[in-house]
């Protein structure tokens, strides 16, 4: 029987990425190899309740809606996240997978949207970025990068530039580290050198200041 350990499952607007704002269900697998500075989900790290496959597909069908991402800690960590997302586009959902870039996404299947961080040098896990997977991105993937100082700004402009990002997925993400650099100043870059990124700012931490269930 196939199972999966979970920190959460819940409904709640999509804070993020090209769907912000949906209405959406997320199931937030538990566990992460990777320690970043600016880590919001600390409390995904361990812990969790194991759950059968069956029943998060019951638990996902309550909520009536179109959107489900699958996110962490890093979900990728378990080999049965690979199933659990195949098995959630078998069933007619829209899925969107939220991975750190550590881990392969070759075997993702593709008709899930992979949101796929790359790490900047002031998350501490820079060094932990796989370069190979961006190898396995399509115009319906998106790249997300937390930008926390102009060091950080720099560094993502350069991978965008070495890695063709903006013809290679649909949505170059760059995310303000809410605690070291205001959106306000993170906009302004992006103006001034004409880059044709989405600035997002995680509407969930606005609504409900990033509490978990939300």
């Amino acid at each position: 029987m196939v199972s999966l350990r979970l920190t959460e499952i819940f409904y709640s607007l999509q804070g993020e990425a090209r769907t912000v704002g949906l209405p959406t269900v997320f199931i937030r697998l538990t566990g992460c190899p990777l320690r970043c500075v600016w880590c919001d989900t600390a409390y995904a790290f361990s812990g969790g309740k194991q759950w059968a496959l069956d029943d998060i597909l019951a638990e996902v069908a309550q909520h009536k809606t179109r959107h489900v991402t699958v996110t962490g800690g890093e979900p990728l960590a378990q080999p049965e996240c690979l199933t659990l997302l195949a098995a959630l586009c078998d069933l007619g959902y829209e899925v969107s997978l939220e991975t750190s870039g550590a881990l392969p996404v070759d075997r993702v299947d593709a008709r899930v949207v992979k949101v796929m961080d790359l790490k900047a040098p002031d998350s501490g896990e820079v060094d932990r970025n796989l370069y190979d997977n961006i190898a396995h991105l399509t115009t319906n993937d998106q790249v997300k990068i937390v930008i926390c100082s102009r060091r950080d700004y720099d560094w993502a402009r350069l991978q965008c530039d070495q890695y063709q990002l903006y013809g290679r997925v649909s949505d170059v993400l760059f995310s303000p580290g809410h605690d070291t650099l205001h959106p306000r100043q993170l906009a302004e870059w992006i103006l001034a050198d004409h880059l044709p990124v989405r600035l997002q700012v995680q509407l969930h931490k606005y609504l409900w200041n990033n509490e978990p269930g939300h």
